[in-house]
């Protein structure tokens, strides 16, 4: 949007000439970009957060999820500027008194209009994003692209090769398989001494991923290596070669069958760890905590600290109301906050979202 005024006024009876001075011709798109695009991702980060925050909460209470997302936002700006002048002289020669009058306006008038597109995920789409397993190939692309191996596969994974995690199932505590924790640990180890790696292959129309566990000179890394295939039951090829492939049960020893978490089910498994008030459980409004912050086994405890109270501190990192009660995550977990925030890889790689499409809007030009 241009502003330029260049206006020359003339009286022609008193030969009069106002000239204005040019105000200047800028383009306003440039000077709002930088601002506009970091206070709107700021905006739709803090509402993505307070949107899960409140589902988790809402699945605690037995209450069903509801996701909006926001497909897309449309600044629109008008400036209109105004000025006039004007000016007379008293051409009546028996006046005793000359005369003459001048007067000078201006006017500038702007407006921000922004376009707001909203999502709701809803029906068939909702309930096959939320319900499908995340595919295990992805699990592994965020453990080869540097994430924790531990603390990947403690979130999306109910098991690997028949091997059991920890799990929260309708308030019942599924108990992890002895195993299954010094696996996690012997795999993060080899993860940090790069000897586990992903490879994609195409065979026919569908993508496999093949998972290579890479012999080492340091003897504690082999012992690592021996450790978790003798555990998941696995014979590697000559190159370390493992198939990745969803499942609960392996088909043969080079293999490995990983039964993955859909999002709605680390959703629950977050929910059941929130911090309630003692009295919603004595009224039945909702279950006692399936996962403790006082359990010896720190993978055991809240995967995400989420509290509750009559009112929330003032540096919380995310916070809702429901049901006239504050629930949050202290700015100081930075564990939790690591974790929360990962939510948001795991909803991609289970495409909780819908697919964006460009809205059909009308803007009017000013």
């Amino acid at each position: 949007m241009r502003l330029c005024v260049n206006k020359l006024v003339r009286n022609g009876v008193g030969s009069i000439a106002l000239v204005l001075p040019i105000i200047g011709c800028s383009s306003i798109g440039p000077t709002v970009m930088a601002r506009d695009r970091t206070e709107y991702l700021s905006s739709v980060a803090e509402s993505w957060k307070e949107q899960t925050l409140l589902n988790v909460v809402r699945l605690r209470y037995g209450d069903a999820p509801s996701f909006l997302d926001v497909s897309s936002v449309v600044s629109s700006y008008a400036v209109q500027g105004q000025i006039s002048a004007g000016g007379a002289i008293s051409s009546n020669l028996t006046s005793v008194v000359p005369w003459n009058t001048a007067t000078l306006g201006a006017g500038l008038a702007y407006q921000d209009r922004p376009t707001i597109s909203y999502t709701p995920l809803s029906g068939d789409k909702f309930t096959k994003s939320l319900l499908r397993p995340i595919p295990p190939v992805g699990i592994f692309q965020l453990i080869q692209a540097g994430f924790p191996a531990d603390l990947v596969l403690q979130l999306t994974i109910r098991s690997l090769n028949g091997i059991s995690n920890y799990g929260a199932v309708g308030g019942e505590v599924q108990p992890a398989d002895p195993e299954f924790y010094p696996l996690l640990d012997a795999l993060r180890r080899l993860q940090l001494a790069e000897t586990v790696s992903l490879r994609l292959e195409k065979r026919g129309s569908d993508e496999i991923g093949i998972l290579i566990l890479a012999n080492s000179r340091a003897p504690q890394v082999n012992q690592d290596l021996k450790f978790v295939a003798d555990t998941l039951h696995l014979k590697p090829g000559k190159d370390g070669e493992i198939t990745i492939v969803f499942g609960a049960v392996q088909r043969g020893e080079k293999e490995l069958a990983v039964l993955s978490r859909s999002m709605v089910a680390i959703l629950i498994e977050l929910a059941s760890g929130v911090d309630v008030p003692a009295e919603h459980v004595a009224e039945r409004r909702t279950v006692s905590s399936a996962r403790l912050a006082s359990a010896d086994n720190p993978r055991e405890r809240p995967l995400v600290r989420i509290l509750s109270g009559p009112a929330v501190p003032a540096d919380a990192f995310s916070a809702i109301r429901y049901r006239n009660t504050w629930y949050w995550i202290n700015d100081g977990d930075f564990d939790s906050k690591r974790i929360f925030t990962m939510l948001m890889i795991f909803f991609s790689l289970a495409e909780t979202g819908v697919t964006p499409q460009v809205p059909a809007l009308t803007i009017p030009v000013n």
